[in-house]
Formats: structure tokens, C-alpha cells, sequence
């Protein structure tokens, strides 16, 4: 019988974690990290890690790569994944993060739905599925040489709920149909993978609510208003989740979706 924490140690595991330049990337990264894991960070070229790295290395020895990619491009990623399977480092874990989330003045992204552009279509497609569809399939020689391969995917409250576009009057903010499509195939991409590479690797989804961005103060009331616990959610608040489903402590747990939203989606 294995205590909790001899389940809950990534020590001598690696956590290849795309988008890891962002905000929760961050958070993802030091929390692999904190429980020992060695790591491959992945973000578009010309991030900057100074601020992780010199947190991840406060935290004792960890092994860190960091390989510069463009998801949205699909030679680039064909690139990352024959350089990865031919890299003699193990992938345990891969945590697909990277998303595609646009501005508020991107072209054909937050607007009517008569305006909102194929183009940014595809490219939310690409960057929050394709890509991580891309990744799983390609890496997949490589996680299941570890015996206990986990592929978590990072969806959103958003998809599997309709907007409530009341959040957002008088605001430059929206809800693109391209961001819920790509986040709700995101959710069953999850379940079938799961099926599909049983018993061998585990698949999960962990969803967010929305995460504070110092959003204009009227979206922030609202939404806190909507919320049962009274506030948007922060880069900490999803820890435990990765934790939980990035360990052995979820070995019994597959093709499920980790909803952290305070409750949102609770009403």
C-alpha cells in the first residue's frame, strides 16, 4: 500500500507542458516542479523564462528544457515532436496548455457573429485542438514507454456553457464562437482519448472559470456576483487540480473534466 505521498511524488517523472511562457503555464511548471518532476517547457518563440526558471531552480535540482514552437504552425510542431521522440529524456506527462485566446482588437475575433472571421476561426482551432490532438498522437511512443503516462488538457468553463453575454455590456470583451467550439472539442477529444488509449495512458480535462485579469471593474462585479465563492479564480487555484491528475494519486481516474470554476456552473 502506497502512502499519499509516495502517490503524490513526481520525482524521477518529466512534464512536458505547452503554452508554459503564460500565467497558468507558470503556475503548472512550479507546480511539476514542486513535486519534483523534471520539465519541457514549449511556447512560441521569443518567450521569456527568466522569472520561472529562476523559481523553478529555488525549488532544488530539476532538469529544465525549453523548446521554442509555434502550435499554430504545423511543421513547427512535426519539428518539436520528432526532436522529442528522438530525445533520450522520458515524457510522462503532457499537459496541454497553449491556447489561443485572441484581443479585444483582433479582426474578426470579439464581434457580432456575422463578423467573426474563418480566419481567427482556424486559427483558435488550431492552436486549442489541432495541436494538442497533434502532440498527443505524436508523443504518444514516448508516454507510453513510461508505464503511467498522464495527458491532461486545459478547457475551459466555456466549454461545455453558453455565454452569458450580460457579463460583458459595455466592456470591450466577448465570447467568440471559435474559443467555446475549440475549448467543447477539447472536452470530448479528452473522453475519447481516453477510451482509446486505456489502460495505458490516462486522459483528463481540467476546466477553469474565469482567471483574474484585471478585467474592467464592471465585468469583475458581475461575474463575482455569478459566482458562489465570490471571486474570479487565480493562477493558484488550479494547483490541486494538476496535482491530483498529474500524479498517482488519479490513477484510478480517466476521461473525466475537473471543473474549477467557484462554483460558476453550479446555478
Amino acid at each position: 500500500m502506497k502512502t499519499i505521498s509516495e502517490l503524490i511524488s513526481l520525482k524521477g517523472k518529466c512534464a512536458l507542458i505547452t503554452g508554459a511562457g503564460g500565467k497558468i503555464g507558470y503556475e503548472i511548471a512550479l507546480t511539476i516542479a514542486e513535486l519534483g518532476g523534471d520539465l519541457i517547457l514549449v511556447d512560441k518563440p521569443g518567450t521569456n523564462y527568466d522569472n520561472l526558471q529562476i523559481a523553478i531552480k529555488s525549488l532544488g535540482d530539476r532538469s529544465v528544457k525549453i523548446v521554442d514552437t509555434d502550435l499554430e504552425d504545423e511543421s513547427a510542431r512535426s519539428k518539436l515532436i520528432v526532436n522529442l521522440l528522438n530525445d533520450k529524456s522520458p515524457i510522462n506527462i503532457l499537459i496541454n496548455n497553449a491556447g489561443f485566446v485572441g484581443t479585444a482588437d483582433l479582426k474578426g475575433w470579439v464581434t457580432d457573429i456575422q463578423n467573426q472571421s474563418i480566419e481567427t476561426w482556424r486559427r483558435a482551432i488550431e492552436v486549442n485542438l489541432t495541436a494538442a490532438f497533434d502532440l498527443s498522437k505524436g508523443l504518444m511512443p514516448k508516454i507510453l514507454e513510461s508505464g503511467d503516462g498522464s495527458i491532461i488538457n486545459i478547457s475551459s468553463i466555456y466549454g461545455f456553457e453558453a455565454p452569458d453575454y450580460s457579463l460583458y455590456e459595455g466592456t470591450k470583451m466577448g465570447n467568440p464562437a471559435a474559443y467555446a467550439a475549440s475549448k467543447g472539442g477539447l472536452i470530448q477529444l479528452s473522453r475519447w482519448m481516453a477510451t482509446t488509449l486505456a489502460p495505458d495512458i490516462r486522459v483528463n480535462t481540467i476546466s477553469p472559470g474565469g482567471v483574474f485579469r484585471n478585467q474592467p471593474k464592471e465585468f469583475i462585479k458581475r461575474y463575482e456576483t455569478k459566482t458562489p465563492l465570490g471571486r474570479m479564480a487565480t493562477e493558484e487555484d488550479l494547483k490541486g487540480a494538476i496535482i491530483f491528475l498529474a500524479s498517482n494519486l488519479s490513477s484510478y481516474v480517466t476521461g473525466h473534466n475537473l471543473i474549477v470554476d467557484g462554483g460558476w456552473s453550479s446555478w
